[in-house]
């Protein structure tokens, strides 16, 4: 449980776990309580539930009695069982009309129950009050210093170690070393979240002694970061792989099974000059990317070839920053069951020297190679704040989807930056989604995560971009706080292949299941749009409906589609 800086903290939105398996129902509860000023959140499959409150930190639970596999009054023990969230309120939704099963419901640990169908007015107050007794509460209680060890593996806790990182940055001595511990999603399948827990407490604690005397903290579910302060490249070397097969040769134990796991490491020198601990552990998980495909298990962080200065798309660019030569343009995300909700996404276009218009495509990577990207970034962002602004001011509000890279949110301070622009300007937070590319997410999904967690509570949504499915892809839905997901425009181009068209209808059936609202984009043609729309897709974006311009100008009233 969260604590409250006054008895009720209203500057920071209730945050509403909401645990419901059927779609219509979570939807429903969902719009109610986002509407009065809540942030919810839906997880539709019960054993997602405590990796959910671990990553959400919920305020309450709000949870269907009855669901698939387990019943809400066991997940209610489990929840009362975690130490940091005994005193969380759970409220049950049931249809179940016995007396005693709803007293039996409340002896098992619940807090209160709500009999189904509920009227919005009912669900609202019951929510608010449970959310304002247990912050006051909150509040009254001394807040005990925050841990600088975990308690059961006896690892530094993750604030503790970044402390002890930011602190090692100036002198640019030592590194560090990120090890993942393989096949995390099976081994989670196979022992359940306890099990898999356990697991990795065990994993834990090994490593703490392997790594011995360095400092190493656990960073999600399967990762751990090990700090060297003192050596060079060549000692980081051989400490991941003396890490490696610390854990690789040692026999674990889990349900009474005996197995090995297998780990991987990523390492990067501070040596390269890092500007804060965020580009360390970009840096750190671009090496883990590598470590994973590589034969040994093992690799080593490579910045990233500087480009000759001179001529082309960099002298265009640099140029661009320094005038005027960066625009936007917008393209209308329509929804097919129709409604009046402006919402854009934000296009990057550059004017070169000879007047030509060019594409993101066509520049960005060249950004990215030569450090420009965050500077880039920065500029859209503030480009979209100052149009939400003028747009609230004129009454005419609007939603903006603008793509930032990892790299520029993990930076030290852009959380805590943007969070304070909202709040200066007035900006409802869910007025902008932030679209991070797949690509990009499944190398950085241990700072996307961070950074997702710190944003939601000002409102901000995400945008999963250029999804096809797959099983790394399946576990960025369930790990990451997403609102959106943005379909691979491969998908637009189906061309009667029938296995592309199976894999979208999943792709869409596993993001609903999950509470996320689904965008089609690159629709050029009917014959996409109405294979998107069998589908069971949510939004559509394209030529078909409206080719990118500069102006906002779209009648989403009355759009058809």
């Amino acid at each position: 449980m969260q604590s409250a800086t006054s008895p009720v903290d209203t500057a920071d939105p209730y945050r509403v776990l909401i645990v419901e398996d059927d779609r219509s129902q979570a939807l429903f509860a969902e719009a109610i309580l986002r509407g009065a000023g809540m942030r919810p959140e839906v997880i539709a499959q019960p054993e997602q539930v405590m990796a959910a409150m671990e990553r959400f930190d919920p305020d309450l639970v709000l949870m269907d009695l009855h669901l698939p596999g387990i019943s809400g009054t066991v997940l209610t023990t489990r929840i009362r069982e975690h130490p940091r969230f005994e005193q969380v309120p759970v409220v049950f939704l049931t249809g179940d009309q016995d007396p005693e099963r709803q007293l039996e419901v409340l002896e098992l640990g619940a807090d209160d129950y709500i009999l189904k169908p509920v009227r919005p007015r009912h669900l609202i107050a019951a929510v608010q009050s449970r959310v304002r007794r247990a912050r006051a509460a909150a509040s009254r209680t001394v807040v005990a210093a925050e841990p600088e060890r975990h308690p059961v593996t006896g690892l530094f806790t993750r604030p503790a170690l970044m402390q002890k990182l930011a602190a090692s940055l100036p002198d640019g001595r030592g590194g560090v070393l990120l090890v993942e511990i393989g096949n995390a999603a099976a081994l989670r399948n196979r022992f359940g979240y306890a099990g898999f827990e356990s697991l990795m407490n065990e994993a834990g604690r090994h490593l703490g002694s392997v790594a011995d005397p360095h400092p190493a903290a656990r960073l999600s579910d399967n990762a751990f970061l090990v700090l060297a302060p003192d050596g060079e490249a060549r000692t980081l070397a051989a400490l991941a792989r003396g890490v490696r097969d610390g854990i690789g040769y040692r026999d674990f134990r889990a349900d009474d099974e005996t197995l090995r796991l297998r780990a991987t490491v990523g390492h990067a020198s501070l040596a390269h000059a890092f500007a804060d601990t965020g580009a360390v552990l970009a840096a750190a998980e671009d090496a883990a990317r590598d470590a994973r495909t590589d034969p040994v298990g093992v690799a080593a962080y490579v910045p990233p070839a500087t480009p000759e200065e001179g001529g082309g798309v960099l002298a265009d660019l640099r140029a661009a920053l320094a005038g005027d030569g960066l625009q936007l343009a917008f393209q209308p995300v329509v929804a097919v069951a129709g409604g009046d909700q402006a919402q854009f996404q934000v296009l990057l276009r550059l004017r070169d020297r000879t007047g030509q218009e060019r594409l993101a495509g066509e520049f960005l990577p060249v950004a990215e190679g030569a450090g420009l990207l965050p500077k880039i970034d920065r500029w859209v962002l503030e480009q979209a704040l100052g149009l939400l602004q003028r747009r609230r001011a004129e009454s005419r509000p609007v939603r903006l989807f603008i793509s930032q890279a990892p790299r520029t949110l993990a930076q030290d301070g852009y959380t805590a930056e943007l969070t304070r622009l909202l709040q200066a300007s007035s900006i409802d937070g869910t007025s902008l989604v932030i679209d991070i590319r797949l690509e990009d997410a499944l190398v950085h999904g241990l700072l996307l995560r961070q950074v997702c967690e710190e944003l939601v509570p000002a409102g901000v949504q995400f945008c999963l971009s250029q999804y096809r499915h797959g099983a790394d892809a399946e576990l960025l839905l369930q790990q990451l706080p997403l609102g959106y997901v943005r379909l691979s425009a491969d998908f637009a181009r189906l061309s009667g292949q029938q296995a592309l068209r199976d894999e979208m209808r999943e792709a869409i059936d596993r993001a609903h299941r999950l509470g996320l609202q689904v965008i089609g984009q690159a629709v050029e043609d009917p014959q996409a749009a109405a294979a998107l729309w069998m589908g069971g897709i949510d939004f559509i974006q394209g030529n078909l409906v409206q080719r990118a311009e500069q102006g906002l100008e779209f009648d989403f009233q009355h759009a058809t589609l």
